[in-house]
């Protein structure tokens, strides 16, 4: 049994048919991170689980002895507002702001 039962010669691929029709008109999310560093206990989870690797351990220590994180050199403006370091940091010490209706993101 094939394993693509469209294989002959006239099969188009669905996947390159599939795009949104306002494609043009699409923007991503934009956010700005806030952190916390005298809440912060170094976890790193938030560096970890960002889709754009928008954070870095900082060369600073706070209070705690902790290395807390901050937005690398760069990324200013890459955070998408996802909020999965603000869903799971344990100590609540970082935060996203929505910046996609404001026109200074543009």
């Amino acid at each position: 049994m094939p394993d693509d039962i469209h294989s002959g010669a006239d099969s188009v691929n669905p996947f390159a048919l599939r795009q949104p029709m306002d494609l043009d008109n699409a923007k991503l999310p934009r956010g700005q991170v806030h952190i916390i560093p005298e809440r912060c206990k170094g976890c790193d989870y938030c560096i970890v689980f960002c889709p754009k690797d928008v954070l870095v351990n900082a060369k600073a220590i706070n209070a705690k002895g902790y290395h807390y994180p901050v937005v690398a050199d760069g990324k200013e403006n890459e955070c998408v507002h996802c909020r999965f370091c603000d869903l799971i940091c344990p100590e609540m010490a970082i935060y996203t702001e929505d910046l996609s209706g404001t026109e200074e993101t543009e």
